[in-house]
């Protein structure tokens, strides 16, 4: 038995979705352990696509049990709009194969609204968030006001709760000049909401130890990047949560000896939505061809994404941080055209080179990547399911890369269908 996570070692949008319905192919478990609605996860199987936001991966198989942790916060009206979507699509969802913790929190109306209020008053200094009230939401559960899953159940706690919440929240919009959010109306449509949400709640800790004993293998899906860790990354360009691995324990109520591989998701190159720095973004032809071949648009949002060079440095990085055992590097396809190819090797901060991402965000603005150039391979690499088939480039390219991170690349991807892979070593066959 072996449990995987699985992490992007970016900024997220690494092709998570492809390699994660993979293993849930295998798993017995997939259990999402921190974010929100925000990050989205596109699958496409026997030619129907599936994009997820809440719901883990695992849900399109059958015979696999999906679980929401208590680490990712829960917008209850978009998780029963999912559910909705994906069962129109003959996917099914029910309480033999959905869970969510009961220790989950909310997402309310007035997060989302805090959000885009913030972000609008932010003007030049925007962190680029996706707008759907995730970080106010981290931010009440961390100040202890927030409403849970299990706030749900009874209408007298639940009217106490948003009392508390909403004292905090009508303060500050009051302050801005915003009109005060009612309770009563928000209460009632909770209510409303609730059965739908709690046929679905469990004690996910006490389900997993269940879980474990029984010898299940048990996929923990994380999502966004590490360079988007609330700790570790580019911060404040960063989301609200930890996205790093050793979250997967937190998020859900297990040790961290219960995670046996930490699998990161690596793009062949490197993109990033939003604000914040990108030491090898690319304002140029080959950043408009890179997005352009690699689809670079939001699942979630639509939003197009920044492109640049692949930056060695940041994914060495996130290795040591997340602990990552194996790289999945994905689209290795999208740089077939290209004469040469760059990675970022070390970077220049006011003139002294240094090996790694400085900590302050305004040293992260200023620093010059360093490149070690490659000539391209001129040839589709589309397709391709066996390392010997790639052109001799491309090979010299990856294990270029593999040498240079510190981390054996155990799968390369070559195109978005789930069979177009090569596949080196299989996580759950170690």
């Amino acid at each position: 038995m072996k449990n995987i996570v699985v992490v992007g070692s970016q900024w997220g949008d690494e092709g998570k979705g492809k390699i994660v319905d993979w293993l849930s192919e295998q798993a017995d478990v997939v259990i999402r352990f921190q974010g929100g609605h925000n990050a989205g996860h596109t699958l496409v199987i026997d030619g129907v696509t599936y994009k997820l936001r809440l719901l883990p991966s695992g849900i399109v198989r059958k015979n696999k049990i999906s679980i929401i942790g208590n680490g990712v916060v829960v917008d209850p009206w978009a998780l029963i709009e999912e559910i909705e979507e994906i069962k129109s699509k003959g996917v099914q969802v029910d309480t033999d194969n959905f869970i969510i913790s009961e220790s989950a929190n909310l997402i309310l109306p007035f997060h989302r609204e805090m959000d885009e209020i913030r972000e609008d008053a932010a003007g030049k200094e925007k962190i680029g968030t996706t707008r759907r009230g995730i970080g106010p939401a981290y931010e009440d559960k961390v100040g202890r006001r927030s409403i849970r899953v299990m706030d749900l159940r009874s209408e007298k706690n639940l009217d106490q709760r948003l009392e508390s919440v909403l004292i905090h929240h009508n303060a500050i919009r009051k302050g801005l000049g915003k009109k005060i959010f009612e309770k009563e109306k928000l209460k009632n449509d909770l209510l409303k909401i609730a059965p739908e949400i709690l046929k679905f709640s469990q004690p996910v800790w006490f389900k997993i130890d269940q879980f474990k004993r029984q010898k299940k293998k048990i996929l923990f899906e994380g999502a966004q990047g590490i360079l988007l860790d609330v700790d570790h990354g580019t911060y404040p360009f960063v989301t609200s949560s930890n996205t790093v691995a050793s979250s997967a324990a937190t998020g859900t109520g297990c040790g961290p000896n219960s995670i046996n591989y930490v699998l990161g998701i690596t793009k062949a190159y490197t993109t990033r939505v939003g604000e914040g720095p990108f030491p090898t973004e690319l304002k140029d032809d080959i950043g408009e061809l890179l997005g352009t071949r690699g689809k670079e648009f939001g699942t979630v949002t639509s939003r197009k994404r920044r492109c640049g060079w692949f930056d060695g440095v940041l994914v060495r990085q996130t290795i040591k941080i997340s602990g990552i055992d194996g790289i999945a590097l994905t689209k290795l396809d999208v740089l077939d055209e290209l004469d040469e190819i760059k990675m970022c090797v070390q970077y220049d901060l006011d003139g002294k080179k240094i090996d790694y991402l400085p900590a302050a965000v305004d040293d992260q603005l200023k620093i010059k990547p360093i490149y070690k150039t490659f000539a391209g391979w001129k040839t589709s690499t589309n397709g391709v399911k066996n390392i010997d088939e790639l052109p001799e480039n491309a090979k010299n390219y990856v294990y270029a890369v593999e040498d240079f991170i510190g981390t054996k690349i155990s799968s390369i991807s070559t195109s978005p269908e789930r069979d177009d892979t090569i596949l080196i070593e299989n996580p759950f066959e170690i």
